[in-house]
């Protein structure tokens, strides 16, 4: 698996971003008030997925005073991480295609004043949340050498020798 690349969220975040605003152009008169505080619940998941986050990358690191990870929960972690950057990223394009849509008609229609306030707030929220788990995502992929493997109480690395085995012809 290799690190979320943040060209790929852009990218995505602008495809998504257009699309939602065809649809919004099509959709937007039969569609109800958008709630202000819409893009807050999903920036106050972002914040506690940052916090645990920083918990996990410390243990990967294995800084002093916290245990060792499993490989299979740093592997999950780094999963969610990369599906939440890319959540992040679709979001955001979401919230950045309804204010394409309705920053420019906020001074005749009265709904999209409201809708461009919500917009905002939505964006912001998603956009800090995809960046932080894209940065994450980065971060925490444990990058160590395919060949290097701990062995014994003391922790070293060791390499495999590349000598032949003992038996074998060279």
């Amino acid at each position: 698996m290799r690190p979320t690349r943040p060209r790929d969220l852009l990218a995505v975040a602008l495809v998504t971003a257009v699309l939602a605003n065809l649809i919004f152009r099509l959709t937007y008169g039969a569609l109800p008030p958008f709630p202000v505080l819409a893009g807050a619940t999903l920036g106050v998941l972002g914040i506690a997925e940052a916090i645990s986050g920083n918990i996990l990358r410390a243990r990967i690191r294995r800084r002093p005073g916290t245990e060792p990870v499993q490989p299979l929960v740093a592997a999950r972690a780094v999963l969610v991480a990369k599906a939440s950057a890319l959540a992040g990223a679709i979001m955001a394009g979401v919230w950045a295609g309804l204010l394409a849509h309705v920053v420019p008609r906020a001074g005749e229609v009265t709904a999209a004043a409201s809708d461009s306030i919500s917009g905002a707030s939505g964006s912001c929220a998603r956009s800090g949340w995809s960046v932080a788990r894209c940065g994450w995502s980065t971060a925490a992929a444990p990058r160590t050498s395919p060949r290097t493997t701990r062995t014994g109480d003391t922790g070293r690395e060791t390499r495999p020798s590349r000598s032949p085995p003992v038996g074998s012809p060279a």
